[in-house]
């Protein structure tokens, strides 16, 4: 078999992209770009490049004191107003420095001269090293990209689970363990299990706190101290990342953040992923089962060869970019927590991949809500399955009969229900008939049923 090749130069576009989540599903995470992208990237480090500029003014830095209020504001328009020209000059420079927070250093230097602020130009990136820029402008876009895209996403997700679990929530429905049939459950109460679990992880995740390291070369600011030795350098450090830039300062660190709750908030998007993971199997087998119908739309095909099918494409769609999404977030949560002795190059490598599992989970809530806003409860089916098992009700009499101190009663049951044979509700009613309890009793059990035998 001959190769075939192409000179073809692709621009890049949705069509060109290599990845997915830059291609086929641009559309669903295109709002990522701004946090996540290498123009994102740039933009978030000049930020932190200028607000700690300015923060250094505001403590009342020798030499900085003469910088007035409209300065700052006219300073802070770099970052505002941060377009892609912008960036594009940053990698230009980076070709000649191989080094790309110096590039950011030397673009922010040169807005000064333009704004004819030269003679400070030498505090910006003062005593600061790359990863105090790194570890403070990453972590701050992904706090802003929550904010932004995950939480409001996940919220609207819940928000439509919530809707159906109100919807469907007297209808009664064949429980499963093991596969097997089980004792009645309610429709509704099932998925309102997954909001729970839903809303419990996403508690843990809001409590942990957005880390950033800010300390110099080897986290100690020696230079700072050196220079200035009259100011609080950690009373400044707290406060610049605490509150000008809304992150938690990690103190005392080496070069790196130690990416511990970095780490935590990666296994805490996993936990949430892996719920939504067992949710889009579970109604995947609903589907399957015929309890649910989805919504046709016309003009959709479901198979290249079989005209009749409607698959349940959105939950597959789900499933796969969540379990993707879960592989990175793994290998994130591995390896940042790990470095060689004050730093190495290769979290800086990972990082940048920091957008795509997030990428990942928005096509898959997206995918979810879409295919939750498909179902059609397919009650028919639902009430034959219970009708087809009314074995079920064997604990809920063998429960009764212990309350009168019936002899063995789960032995009867179990006589009567386990012989892979139909069991119908005249089988049970015969059973009760014969049992040696009053009739006040009897009259109790002839009113159980598969579908009012749901408890709470």
């Amino acid at each position: 078999m001959g190769s075939f090749k192409t000179s073809i130069r692709m621009e890049l576009n949705k069509l060109t992209a290599i990845s997915p989540v830059d291609g086929r599903y641009r559309s669903k995470t295109e709002a990522l770009s701004e946090y996540f992208s290498e123009f994102g990237l740039i933009r978030y480090r000049v930020m932190v490049e200028v607000e700690y500029f300015i923060a250094l003014c505001q403590a009342g830095i020798p030499g900085l004191s003469d910088v007035s209020s409209k300065q700052q504001a006219e300073l802070r328009l770099i970052h505002t107003g941060f377009s892609t020209g912008d960036a594009e000059r940053v990698k230009d420079i980076e070709k000649v420095t191989n080094h790309d927070v110096k590039a950011v250093e030397y673009f922010v230097k040169d807005k000064f001269e333009q704004l004819g602020m030269d003679k400070y130009k030498e505090f910006i990136h003062f005593g600061l090293t790359s990863q105090d820029i790194n570890n403070t402008a990453t972590p701050l876009s992904l706090k802003n990209a929550m904010e932004a895209t995950y939480y409001p996403l996940l919220d609207q997700l819940t928000q439509e689970l919530e809707k159906l679990a109100s919807e469907w929530d007297q209808i009664p429905m064949l429980a499963r363990t093991h596969g097997q049939p089980a004792s009645p459950t309610r429709l509704g109460k099932e998925i309102r299990v997954f909001i729970e679990r839903l809303d419990v992880q996403l508690e843990q995740l809001e409590e942990i706190p957005v880390p950033a390291k800010f300390g110099g070369a080897t986290g100690n600011m020696n230079a700072h101290v050196l220079s200035y030795p009259e100011i609080d350098w950690f009373s400044f450090g707290e406060h610049f990342v605490g509150e000008v830039l809304g992150l938690k300062r990690s103190w005392p660190t080496t070069q790196i953040e130690h990416y511990d709750n970095l780490a935590a908030m990666f296994h805490a998007f996993e936990r949430i992923n892996t719920i939504l993971l067992d949710l889009a199997r579970d109604i995947w087998t609903y589907i399957s089962m015929d309890y649910f119908k989805q919504r046709i739309k016309k003009g959709e095909i479901g198979s290249s060869a079989m005209p009749h099918k409607v698959n349940p494409i959105d939950f597959e769609n789900a499933e796969g970019n969540l379990g993707m999404a879960n592989a990175i977030f793994s290998h994130l949560a591995a390896k940042l927590p790990i470095s060689r002795l004050q730093r190495d190059l290769s979290d800086s490598t990972v990082l940048r991949n920091l957008g795509v599992p997030l990428g990942h989970t928005l096509i898959a809530m997206q995918s979810m809500i879409k295919g939750l806003g498909k179902l059609i409860v397919n009650e028919a089916a639902i009430r034959a399955d219970l009708e087809k098992n009314w074995a079920v009700v064997a604990e809920a009499i063998q429960s009764v009969l212990r309350r009168e101190e019936y002899p063995k009663p789960y032995e009867a049951l179990l006589e009567l229900t386990r012989t892979n044979e139909a069991v119908s509700g005249e089988t049970i009613r015969n059973f009760i008939e014969n049992l040696n309890v009053s009739q006040e009793v009897k009259q109790e059990l002839y009113k159980i049923t598969p579908w009012n035998y749901t408890g709470l």
